[in-house]
């Protein structure tokens, strides 16, 4: 673990760590239990109070971020291969989107620190009053094991950007990442205890910090099911503020007159990106049925011309899923499937042979809107095809589930793209495009998925409280 600056270890559980990529052991992991918990959350506390972050000048404390940017940057291989070793992602998305994403974050938050303004309201006649955003003081922060680095450094820069302490807990399957960017941080500047890194089982630690009583804020990222019951934890014990990122089923609605190979790519690229484990990954293609079957073909072709293989070589587009669990997860929702009727059309309903949790990604047509299918997260490499009339029918399919996280609109018309994108239920519309975007704007979404935005200044306030001082003259 990373307790203290390194100076504590923790219980060691014995606990061993496995790859995807084959099945082979990594290393034994710790095991943080209840009272390993306390001990983190009361160092944070103490080294909140001592005020050598917290009461740090904004300047001081972007010069920190800054710092550990270039760390990252300079250590980004080292990084990237504990990423594909841990989860089993391409070694190139690693380095190419959660290295980039890191040093991004902590350098977007370090230049900003300094440049934020308090306010002081005019027209208010005898008195001065001001308003003043302070730190909330020690936050806890569940990660997943999708995106190890870029979702932990998005939430991470910005509250240390804020002044506050934090205790992290990494996702049982991804924790030699967060690690090694704890001991990044303590390189670049950070003072002990500021920031904590426990590794253990989500049951036992991460339920503990739903309810610890000592901790102001908690930052989630995972299942709807486990943000829910984090919810409840927080209101019976000290009604601490939650920001969560939950699941996420998104809709594509592809007009007929869009462009065609441009959404294709975008399809084929989303549903098999870090083997479709997303919050936003394409699993719904809500299509003309003009276009339906020309769409169908060119998503397939392109899926099926991708390489799937050992995560550590450069030319591998796909990897394994995360663990065998989940990887049965995903088979039983694909065998399900075929059984509610849809017709698979490309993949199969088998695992790939050899080691490791292979997975060929899986088309499916003839989905109806009730089907599991088209209603549950799946987080694996499978694409649902949904098709609609109208354009009315389009938005109410992409607006009939619980999830509002990411969307997306392909046509030519912009006037139509105003109209579908204004109507989605959702905290992101990408139109003509996937996934773009960059630290100026927020991420972040709505309904089942989760509330309190990452990335831009709204989420740098998120991790502040506000102060009126009104000042009689």
């Amino acid at each position: 673990m990373w307790i203290d600056g390194g100076h504590h270890t923790g219980p060691i559980g014995g606990r061993p760590l496995i790859s995807p990529r084959d099945g082979s052991v990594l290393t034994t992991l710790a095991a943080a239990d209840t009272r390993t918990l306390d001990h983190a959350v009361a160092s944070a506390r103490a080294a909140f109070e001592r005020g050598t972050w917290s009461r740090a000048t904004a300047r001081q404390r972007g010069r920190v971020l800054r710092l550990w940017a270039d760390l990252v940057e300079a250590e980004r291989e080292t990084l990237a291969l504990l990423i594909s070793l841990e989860m089993g992602k391409p070694i190139s998305a690693a380095l190419d989107v959660e290295t980039r994403a890191a040093v991004s974050s902590l350098r977007w938050y370090g230049e900003i620190a300094d440049k934020l303004m308090d306010e002081s309201p005019r027209g208010v006649d005898g008195a001065l009053a001001l308003v003043t955003r302070e730190p909330i003081g020690v936050l806890g922060m569940i990660t997943p094991w999708n995106m190890p680095i870029t979702l932990l450094t998005w939430k991470l820069a910005a509250a240390l950007a804020a002044g506050n302490s934090l205790v992290v807990k990494p996702a049982d399957q991804s924790p030699l990442s967060t690690l090694f960017l704890a001991e990044l941080g303590t390189r670049a500047g950070l003072p002990d205890s500021v920031l904590q890194v426990l590794v253990g089982r989500g049951s036992v630690v991460g339920a503990a910090m739903g309810r610890h009583p000592d901790l102001d804020g908690l930052s989630f990222t995972g299942s709807t099911a486990v943000g829910k019951g984090l919810l409840s934890d927080a209101g019976a014990s000290n009604a601490k503020q939650l920001w969560l990122e939950l699941g996420g089923k998104t809709p594509v609605v592809v007009l007929p007159d869009a462009d065609m190979d441009a959404a294709a790519d975008a399809i084929a690229w989303g549903i098999t990106f870090n083997s479709g484990q997303l919050c936003t990954a394409t699993s719904r293609l809500i299509v003309h049925e003009s276009v339906q079957e020309q769409l169908t073909v060119l998503v397939v072709d392109r899926i099926r011309a991708k390489v799937i293989g050992d995560p550590l070589e450069s030319s591998t587009e796909i990897g394994p899923l995360a663990s065998s669990t989940h990887r049965s997860d995903v088979l039983a929702h694909i065998e399900r499937g075929l059984d509610d009727g849809a017709v698979l059309v490309s993949g199969s309903a088998d695992p790939l042979n050899g080691p490791g949790w292979f997975l060929e990604p899986v088309v499916f047509t003839h989905v109806q809107p009730q089907m599991a299918l088209a209603q549950d997260e799946i987080f694996g490499p499978v694409l649902s095809i949904l098709s609609f009339r109208d354009t009315e029918q389009a938005i109410a399919l992409a607006n009939d589930s619980v999830y509002g996280l990411g969307s997306s609109v392909w046509t030519r018309d912009i006037s139509q793209a105003v109209k579908i994108s204004r109507c989605l239920d959702a905290g992101m519309v990408w139109v003509n495009c996937f996934e773009e975007g960059d630290m100026t704007v927020p991420f972040g979404g709505r309904k089942q998925s989760g509330h309190g935005a990452d990335k831009s200044i709204h989420g740098l306030e998120k991790f502040t409280n506000l102060k009126t001082t009104w000042i009689q003259l």
